[in-house]
């Protein structure tokens, strides 16, 4: 792949810290855990790193964002002076490899989805109308990692990869959520979706009832509104929520 030109590449950055500000105004990953990585080419990606000043996913800036290799070395000169790539590097590394589908992975903690697993709920597609795109992804089923660990090795990173499978989606069991999509704003906005039917779950489970999918009938005739809504309209949407100083 030819190297993106500097303003190609910073517009990228761009995209991705405003991703992981999304993320944190929807309290997907609220503090300072989670990232979202975007592959450039078979080797590098862009990645939210540790640098010396952060301070949160909510004050997430381009200068977080850096180029490094699969493997977690720099993939320009000088991209890791003064920044560190996340402990789970190899969650995105080892996803990115085996699917070549993939562009973007996020890695967030959202509490409500994390609730409604542990609670033994599984997530169902509960709406139709509500949430299109949401009602596909659950569909086609969120499977879960069993387990609770910091996933910093190849071979977890291999581990949950096998879990997720060709799925979109899957749940780490006390842990959070990874989420892949084709773009920053498809694999944040499937997020956002995953906790808003997690919400759900847990509502209709506290109210006594049973957590239920709508009639397949039904969803079969869910229209595809296009990418025009379920993705520019939902991303613009998302960045017009951020406060002031996080918009573009």
């Amino acid at each position: 792949m030819t190297p993106h030109a500097d303003d190609d590449l910073q517009e990228l950055r761009h995209q991705l810290a405003l991703g992981c500000r999304v993320l944190a105004a929807r309290d997907l990953s609220p503090g300072f855990l989670g990232h979202i990585s975007l592959r450039l080419d078979d080797e590098r990606i862009l990645v939210r790193c540790r640098g010396p000043h952060e301070s949160g996913l909510a004050h997430t800036t381009p200068r977080d964002v850096r180029v490094v290799t699969l493997g977690g070395e720099p993939g320009l000169p000088g991209e890791l002076d003064g920044w560190t790539v996340p402990h789970e590097l190899p969650l995105h590394a080892r996803i990115l490899r085996r699917r070549p589908d993939v562009r973007c992975v996020v890695h967030a903690h959202p509490r409500r989805t994390v609730a409604a697993d542990l609670a033994g709920l599984v997530l169902e597609p509960l709406v139709g109308a509500y949430d299109i795109p949401g009602s596909a992804l659950l569909a086609a089923g969120i499977p879960v990692y069993p387990r609770s660990v910091l996933v910093s090795s190849d071979a977890l990173g291999d581990e949950v990869a096998e879990h997720l499978g060709d799925r979109a989606a899957a749940l780490l069991r006390g842990h959070g959520v990874v989420v892949t999509g084709g773009s920053v704003p498809e694999a944040v906005l499937r997020a956002v979706s995953i906790d808003e039917i997690a919400h759900l779950c847990l509502l209709v489970a506290s109210a006594g009832g049973r957590p239920r999918a709508i009639d397949e009938a039904d969803r079969a005739e869910l229209p595809d509104l296009g990418g025009s809504l379920n993705l520019d309209v939902a991303w613009r949407h998302e960045l017009s929520r951020l406060p002031e100083p996080s918009r573009p």
